[in-house]
C-alpha cells in the first residue's frame, strides 16, 4: 500500500502544537453524561449529574455516535487527526446508515421514547438548532440518520467520462458528486485535512427521499419519466427544472454524502471573501487579473498581514489547481479560533470537470506572492516521486469508496501533470 507508506513518512508525522482546552472547538466535561461548551457564551448541560465512569466502565464520550466524536475532535490545528481511528467508521456510516428524513432544510426527526436521557437531550439541542438555509445554485439535500447524524447529499449530474465544455463559464458548471468524494481524499493525501469526510452512496430515490421527505416543495417535484424511472428536480437557483431532472435506474441514484460540520448555532463560522475571487461576470476581469503586483496590497490587508493565513491560502490554491476548481470565491474558518487557525475547504463539486486542459489562472496567488509553506513544498516534491506518485495514491484511496471507480483514469493522470506545473511555479519563484 503506497498510501500506508505515505502516512508513515516523516513529512506526514510532523507533530501539531499541543492542543489545550482553549484550542478545542468543544470542551467535554467527563463528569457529566453530556456537556458541551461551544464558542461564545452558549452552554448546554444535562440535568442529571453522573460519575466520570458509567456503570459499563466506559466514559460518557464512549457512548457518543461517531459523527459526534468527529465534532468533538475538531481543534484549532486540524479538522481531524492524520491517523484518525474514527475515519473508516464515519465513512461507513455515511455510506450505509438508514436515512430517516431528507429535505432541503434540516428538520428534527421523531425522537424514540427509549432513547437514553443523555442522547435525548443531546439530540434536542443539536436537532432544534441544525436548521440550514435551503436554496443555493444547485440541488442538495440534508439526510438524517437514526443516530441523529446528518449528511449533505449531492446527487450525480454527469457521468465520469463527461468533460465540462471549453465554452462553459465556470459559474454555470455542474457540481459533481464524484468531485466531492475525490476532493476529500486528495485533501487528506496533501495532509491539509480541511475537508469534512465524504463517501459515495447509492440512494433509493423512492424510499430514502420521496417517501420520507418533510420538505413539501421538494415533494412536489417528483415524477415518473417516460422510461419508467423515478425522477425529481427540487428547488434551487439553477438546474432545478424538468429539463435538468435527476432520475434513478429505476430509482437508484449515485451521490456524495458529506458529514455535516457542527451547526453554526453551536460553533460559529466566519465566511471570508477570497482575495483572488473571480469577477463572476461574462466580460469584466477581477483586479488580480489586471495587476501583476496585486499580492503586495493583499499582504498589507488583514488578516493576510500576519500569521499563516496567506500561506494557508496558498495550500488551498494548490488543491484547487490540482483538481481544476475555478469556483473558490469564499472560504470559512471557525470563529472561536480567530485568525490563527486552518481554512475550511468546502464546496468542491466544481473540481475534476476537465482532464484534457489545465487552468493556469488558478495558480495566480502562488505566482504573484511566491510564498508557500516549506512543509507543503516538501510534500509536493515527495508526491512527484515514483514511490509516492500522486495519481497512484488517489487511485488507491478512491478504490475503497462504494462508488469506485470515482474518477475516470485521465483525471488521475492529469494530477501528475498539474503537480509538475505547481513545482515549476515554485521553482521559478526560487530562481527569482
Amino acid at each position: 500500500s503506497k498510501l500506508a507508506a505515505l502516512f508513515k513518512h516523516p513529512l506526514y508525522n510532523i507533530p501539531i502544537p499541543e492542543v489545550t482546552e482553549k484550542d478545542k472547538l468543544f470542551v467535554v466535561n467527563p463528569m457529566e453524561k453530556f456537556s458541551l461548551h461551544s464558542s461564545g457564551s452558549e452552554e448546554w448541560v444535562s440535568s442529571s449529574k453522573a460519575e466520570a465512569l458509567l456503570p459499563t466502565g466506559k466514559t460518557a464520550y464512549d457512548t457518543y455516535p461517531t459523527w459526534l466524536k468527529f465534532h468533538v475532535g475538531i481543534n484549532r490545528y486540524e479538522l481531524y487527526p492524520r491517523q484518525d481511528p474514527l475515519m473508516p467508521t464515519l465513512l461507513q456510516d455515511l455510506a450505509t446508515q438508514k436515512v430517516v428524513s431528507s429535505g432541503t432544510t434540516s428538520l428534527p426527526a421523531p425522537l424514540p421514547a427509549a432513547l437514553p436521557r443523555r442522547w435525548l437531550l443531546m439530540s434536542l439541542i443539536l436537532m432544534s438548532l441544525a436548521v440550514q438555509k435551503s436554496g443555493g445554485t444547485q440541488l442538495k439535500l440534508i439526510m438524517t440518520f437514526p443516530n441523529y447524524g446528518q449528511a449533505l447529499f449531492k446527487p450525480m449530474k454527469q457521468t465520469r467520462d463527461q468533460e465540462t465544455p471549453a465554452d462553459f463559464f465556470y459559474f454555470s458548471d455542474f457540481e459533481r458528486h464524484n468531485a466531492e468524494i475525490a476532493a476529500f481524499h486528495l485533501d487528506r493525501i496533501l495532509d491539509f485535512r480541511r475537508i469534512p469526510p465524504v463517501s459515495g452512496r447509492l440512494v433509493n430515490i423512492t424510499k430514502e427521499i420521496r417517501d420520507i421527505t418533510t420538505d413539501k416543495k421538494l415533494a412536489k417535484t417528483f415524477f415518473i419519466s417516460p422510461a419508467g424511472n423515478v425522477c425529481f428536480y427540487g428547488v434551487c437557483s439553477y438546474y432545478c427544472s424538468t429539463e435538468h431532472a435527476l432520475c434513478g435506474k429505476p430509482d437508484l441514484l449515485e451521490g456524495s454524502m458529506a458529514a455535516l460540520l457542527p451547526d453554526k448555532a453551536l460553533a460559529k463560522r466566519r465566511s471570508w471573501r477570497s482575495p483572488w475571487r473571480r469577477s463572476y461576470h461574462k466580460s469584466k476581469k477581477a483586479e488580480w487579473e489586471l495587476n501583476p503586483n496585486y499580492c503586495a496590497q493583499v499582504r498589507e490587508t488583514p488578516p493576510y498581514d500576519r500569521g499563516h493565513r496567506l500561506l494557508d491560502l496558498m495550500d488551498m490554491t494548490v488543491l484547487d489547481f490540482l483538481m481544476g476548481n475555478m469556483d473558490r470565491h469564499h472560504y470559512e474558518t471557525f470563529e472561536k479560533f480567530g485568525n490563527d487557525t486552518f481554512l475550511l475547504h468546502l464546496d468542491n463539486g466544481r473540481g475534476f470537470g476537465t482532464h484534457s486542459r489545465d487552468e493556469p489562472s488558478i495558480l495566480a496567488p502562488l505566482q504573484q506572492c511566491c510564498s508557500i509553506k516549506k512543509s507543503t513544498y516538501l510534500r509536493l516534491q515527495l508526491l512527484a516521486t515514483k514511490p509516492y506518485r500522486l495519481s497512484d495514491l488517489l487511485r488507491e484511496a478512491l478504490a475503497t469508496d462504494p462508488l469506485s471507480p470515482v474518477l475516470a483514469e485521465p483525471h488521475l493522470q492529469a494530477l501528475d501533470r498539474r503537480l509538475e506545473k505547481v513545482l515549476a511555479v515554485v521553482g521559478h519563484c526560487l530562481a527569482r
